[in-house]
């Protein structure tokens, strides 16, 4: 099975408690980071492939190999092959850290890396999975899922933002629970709301 989340955003201290940004109400990062491990692994099977949208996590240490392998830790407590579409925190030492330390089961590596995004065809649709929301013009059939932008959304109905912390979750009729990956019948269930939703206002 296909699934697919963004801004995790692990270890990221500065967003807990009252942020303005993306607000979230973990007393610490290690309860943070272990109930997004939870989730996730409640839904994702282990042999199942999840793309992450970018903002894996944001820990910076001296030297930087001691928060790449803690981040590599988190990584592996999670189920499934990981396709990573680099997100603005990011960095290229941190994807180059996972290359060096990945691994193959179920015939497929754990990790597989991406710069800009992946087109991907699911059922009838296509779908650019990128970092930052794009503008795609007059497309019907391509859905831009995206991250980057936490609890805000994207005025334009092919624009869905896929994160965590997503405002668009809403459009599910049973909301997820914090850091579990939506798989495509519910990112389906997600434009068809806000389809559905944009056409109310007209």
């Amino acid at each position: 099975m296909q699934f697919v989340t963004a801004d995790t955003h692990f270890f990221h201290s500065d967003l807990l408690g009252v942020d303005d940004f993306a607000p979230r109400p973990f007393p610490n990062v290690q309860v943070m980071n272990q109930t997004i491990i939870d989730n996730w692994n409640a839904k994702v099977a282990p042999n199942d492939t999840v793309y992450h949208l970018g903002d894996i996590a944001l820990y910076f240490t001296k030297p930087a190999k001691k928060s790449h392998a803690a981040v590599l830790d988190v990584l592996n407590q999670l189920n499934g092959h990981l396709i990573l579409i680099k997100g603005n925190h990011d960095s290229r030492d941190l994807f180059k850290y996972l290359a060096a330390h990945n691994y193959e089961f179920g015939g497929a590596p754990k990790f597989r890396f991406h710069d800009v995004g992946v087109l991907l065809k699911y059922d009838h649709r296509q779908y650019y999975l990128t970092h930052y929301p794009l503008m795609l013009g007059i497309a019907p059939q391509i859905i831009n899922l995206h991250g980057h932008i936490h609890h805000y959304a994207v005025p334009v109905k092919e624009n869905i933002n896929v994160g965590v912390d997503s405002p668009e979750l809403d459009y599910l009729a049973a909301k997820p629970a914090f850091g579990e990956p939506l798989n495509f019948a519910e990112v389906e269930q997600m434009v068809e709301g806000k389809a559905t939703d944009f056409a109310k206002r007209q």
